[in-house]
C-alpha cells in the first residue's frame, strides 16, 4: 500500500510538472526583462535616437535608431543611401542592457535599428513567439522606410533567441545578408536537450531556425562559441549546413553562450563590419 501511494504521488507530481511546463513555456523562453530605454544622447551615443514602432495589432514598441556615421568624419553628413542593420537580441536582454554592445558593433557607414520585443524593456504587449515576429516585421518596415537607408541593403543580425526573429525576417523580407550568433535548430531540439523528462507533445513553440534557413538565399555569417553549453555548437553547425546559399562560420574559441562579444573582441566587430560593407 505504501509503495502504491508513493507511486501515485510520483505520477501526480509528474502530471503537475507537465501541466506547469505546458502553461508557462513561453515565460521560460521569453523571460521579458523590463527596463526603461535610455536616451542615446545621454549615454554618449550622439548618432542615436529613441523611436516608437507599432505592430499590425497596435502594440507599441520602444526602440533605438542609430544613424550611419562616415569613417573618420564623426560630424559629417553620412553618405546616402547607406546599408542598414536590423538587430535582434537574446531572450534575457533588452535595449537597456545591450546598448554599449550596439554602440561598439554598429558597422561604420551603416544604420542600426533595434526594438524591444513585446513585453520586453519599455515595449507594450505580452512576450510571445508571435509577438517577436510581429516586432520583427515592424522593425524591418521602419528601417526600410528611412530615407538615408538603402532598402536593398538591409542586413539582419540575430543572437540566440533573436536568431529565430532573424531567420523569420530573412524569409519574409528582402535581406542582403543574415548574421546569426549562437543559433539553435528548433524549440523542440532545445527542449529535448534541456527538459528530457517532459513529453514532446506539450511544446507549443516552434522557433524553427533549421526549417527557415533552408529558405534563405542571401549570404550567411554565423558565429558560435566553442564552449557554449546552453546552445551546443553542433546546433549552429546544423543550421549552417542547411543554408542553401553561401555561409561563413566563425567559431569563437573558448567562448560560452553569454561571453561571445568579449571573447570575439575586435575581430568579431571587424567581421560584422566587413560583412555589412
Amino acid at each position: 500500500m505504501l509503495i502504491l501511494r508513493i507511486g501515485l504521488g510520483l505520477v501526480l507530481a509528474y502530471g503537475a510538472l507537465v501541466v506547469l511546463a505546458w502553461l508557462f513555456q513561453e515565460r521560460l523562453a521569453f523571460p521579458a526583462p523590463r527596463a526603461t530605454v535610455p536616451d542615446p544622447r545621454r549615454v554618449g551615443v550622439a548618432n542615436g535616437e529613441k523611436i516608437e514602432l507599432v505592430t499590425d495589432d497596435g502594440t507599441k514598441l520602444a526602440g533605438w535608431y542609430m544613424a550611419p556615421v562616415p569613417v573618420g568624419a564623426q560630424h559629417a553628413a553620412p553618405l546616402h543611401p547607406a546599408p542598414g542593420l536590423l538587430w535582434f537580441y537574446g531572450n534575457g536582454e533588452n535595449i537597456a542592457t545591450i546598448w554599449p554592445i550596439l554602440r561598439e558593433f554598429q558597422p561604420p557607414q551603416a544604420a542600426l535599428l533595434v526594438a524591444d520585443y513585446p513585453g520586453y524593456g519599455a515595449s507594450d504587449g505580452r512576450a510571445s513567439e508571435a509577438g517577436m515576429y510581429a516586432a520583427a516585421d515592424a522593425a524591418y518596415a521602419a528601417l526600410a522606410a528611412r530615407p538615408e537607408v538603402d532598402p536593398h541593403r538591409i542586413f539582419v543580425y540575430g543572437r540566440s533567441l533573436g536568431s529565430a526573429a532573424a531567420t523569420y525576417t530573412a524569409t519574409r523580407h528582402p535581406v542582403a545578408g543574415l548574421i546569426l550568433e549562437s543559433p539553435f535548430t528548433t524549440a523542440a531540439e532545445m527542449a529535448r536537450d534541456a527538459y528530457r523528462i517532459l513529453p514532446r507533445f506539450i511544446l507549443r513553440l516552434s522557433l524553427d531556425n533549421l526549417g527557415r534557413i533552408k529558405q534563405v538565399r542571401c549570404p550567411v555569417l554565423l558565429f558560435h562559441g566553442t564552449d557554449d553549453r546552453l546552445v551546443p555548437v553542433r546546433m549552429g553547425m546544423q543550421v549552417a549546413a542547411a543554408a542553401p546559399g553561401p555561409v561563413e562560420v566563425v567559431l569563437i574559441q573558448a567562448s560560452g553562450h553569454n561571453d561571445t562579444y568579449d571573447a570575439g573582441g575586435e575581430s568579431y566587430r571587424r567581421k560584422v563590419a566587413e560583412f555589412v560593407r
